[in-house]
């Protein structure tokens, strides 16, 4: 799951609604796609001064997994374990951590390091 910043030009009287920190006028698409890169959740629109977290928050797709109405696969094992897991949904930083979303470690992490392989 990631943001994308589509460049426009200002809309009019927009004052700095869609003016984002790269110093340009953008809607964001948000987009999640699954592990085949097919587009499973898309929301295109949101100005361009929000940012990737606050799109989310804001997105059908957050109400949905707050609610718990996606219909995602109950928790089961991971292969070789035995604790049950929940599916999550891979992001970056931008986006909070949740049961259902994983996120790198922050920061830069030494060679062979358990976090350096995580991410």
């Amino acid at each position: 799951m990631d943001g994308k910043h589509i460049v426009i030009q200002s809309p009019y009287h927009s004052g700095t609604e869609f003016y984002n920190y790269k110093h340009t006028y953008s809607i964001v698409l948000l987009a999640l796609v699954d592990r085949t890169y097919k587009f499973i959740f898309a929301d295109v629109g949101c100005q361009g001064r929000i940012s990737d977290g606050g799109v989310f928050r804001n997105s059908l797709l957050f109400q949905k997994l707050s609610r718990g109405d996606l219909n995602l696969p109950a928790l089961s094992p991971l292969s070789g374990c035995d604790n049950a897991m929940p599916y999550v949904f891979v992001a970056d930083n931008a986006f909070p951590l949740q049961t259902n979303i994983m996120k790198p470690y922050p920061g830069e992490h030494p060679e062979g390091s358990l976090k350096r392989n995580f991410n």
